[in-house]
């Protein structure tokens, strides 16, 4: 018994299944040295009272109060690091105007390695203490910075997948924000992919290199070529945009006659390890290749109801074996929390079932089976995170890795409205998922390690 480095009590939720999440009532979970879960024990398990005999009272125990619960920890797909300098802002207007009125001037300051570090050292700890264990970064197009937000994921527990953004086209990017040629991306990029190969060989929660070409419009076809040679080479993660928009979709048809997901796939950047952002306008085909290449969709719920122009039929994706997580998308969406974009996504999924047009008939007027419950949303915030990257995340059981939010239902100003001792579980989770603010979430551990507590 002595072998578990940690042992915790408590009340979890985890997904059993996209549909059905499961209540672990009392359970202790059982955490080794390397911060995985070990064995999972239940009330009636042979086991469990010697278990508690052997660590009730120890430094490495850990009981959860009355009104607290653990959650796996959120899974982010999809966030831009360097735009959470300007979270909240500028959300009035149209993609291509403000990413050039806007974004890409605020991404061209990071080549100042000091603002650099204000700035992705506070969206770390914002998203750790909004319960974010795992995040997918897109960074900016300047090498040491990039390598910089790995080293800052490193230094503060979060477990960090970042790319170095490939942005080399002259004629779709500004002057004053570009890689300088197309040999210079593909070098930095492999440059950049060494660095943190290196430095995640001590890192105990991992970070990981992502090639991360903008989307196609920022890239020239040899850029795009050159990427998808160094991530077989690799074998490293991929991301990018994927036909997100009206605009961008309209415009790779326009340019290689295919949609984005073929042209992609073209330059071999649809792989198991693939994550594309948005992919509001996948058809069944694109989405075919989707489940055939292993690639995930990320879903970002808010972002997509200010820049995508649709809604994304996330049911009808997964039913087709499509894998899915979630992004916030930080700043196309405002909110750095998971909690804002799972309730986003159940809301659009209704609005899109049941339609919005009230000129047309309610049979005429949505989208038949496009909802999605609050169950299948917190799926994608986790475990179906976890199955993007290929990673043991997202779940709380054995041999998955301990990254766990500590969830306070009766913090004063924020208490959740729980009156009753035996109030129904389901319930409470329901609860939980709706009304948390970060004020809820007491702890975040990842691999094991403490590294956000509010108290």
């Amino acid at each position: 018994m002595r072998k578990y480095t940690q042992v915790f009590q408590g009340t979890a939720f985890s997904s059993k299944s996209p549909k059905e999440v499961q209540i672990l009532k009392e359970y202790l979970f059982c955490v080794n040295a390397n911060g995985m879960i070990e064995k999972v024990v239940s009330p009636e398990d042979a086991d469990y009272r010697p278990l508690l005999d052997a660590f009730q009272g120890e430094e490495n125990f850990l009981r959860l109060a009355e009104g607290q619960y653990f959650l796996p920890g959120f899974v982010d797909l999809h966030v831009h690091a360097p735009q959470w300098a300007q979270a909240g802002t500028a959300l009035d207007i149209p993609l291509y105007d403000w990413l050039n009125t806007y974004t890409f001037p605020l991404e061209s300051k990071f080549s100042d390695l000091d603002f650099a570090k204000d700035v992705y050292q506070d969206v770390v700890s914002t998203l750790l203490a909004n319960g974010t264990t795992t995040a997918l970064y897109f960074a900016t197009v300047h090498k040491e910075a990039s390598l910089l937000l790995a080293e800052i994921c490193a230094q503060k527990g979060q477990r960090g997948l970042v790319g170095k953004v490939v942005m080399d086209d002259p004629e779709q990017n500004p002057d004053y924000y570009r890689d300088a040629d197309t040999q210079t991306a593909l070098a930095d990029t492999e440059e950049f992919i060494l660095a943190v190969n290196k430095l995640a060989k001590r890192v105990k929660q991992g970070v990981y290199p992502v090639v991360t070409p903008r989307f196609i419009p920022s890239c020239t076809d040899d850029a795009l070529k050159g990427l998808g040679e160094l991530a077989a080479k690799y074998d490293t993660y991929v991301q990018s945009h994927c036909s997100e928009s009206d605009w961008e979709h309209d415009y790779v048809k326009n340019r290689f006659d295919k949609n984005d997901a073929f042209a992609l796939h073209h330059f071999g950047l649809l792989r198991d390890k693939s994550v594309m952002a948005h992919c509001n306008f996948l058809n069944e085909d694109d989405a075919d290749l989707f489940v055939e290449t292993g690639t995930a969709v990320c879903h970002c719920p808010i972002s997509n109801a200010y820049f995508a122009n649709s809604v994304i039929p996330i049911a009808h994706l997964h039913s087709k074996g499509v894998e899915i997580g979630l992004g916030t998308d930080i700043s196309g969406g405002f909110s750095p929390s998971l909690f804002d974009n799972v309730r986003q996504a159940v809301i659009v999924s209704r609005m899109l079932e049941d339609g919005v047009n009230t000129a047309l008939p309610a049979e005429e007027r949505g989208v038949a089976n496009s909802r999605i419950t609050i169950n299948e949303a917190f799926y994608l915030a986790t475990a179906g995170g976890g199955e993007s990257l290929s990673l043991p995340i997202g779940r709380l059981a054995e041999n998955y890795a301990w990254d766990v939010q500590i969830i306070d239902t009766s913090v004063s100003s924020a208490k959740l409205p729980i009156y009753h001792a035996k109030e129904d579980l389901h319930d409470v989770f329901q609860k939980i998922m709706y009304l948390v603010r970060s004020e809820n979430i007491r702890e975040v551990w990842v691999q094991g390690e403490k590294v956000h507590s509010r108290f």
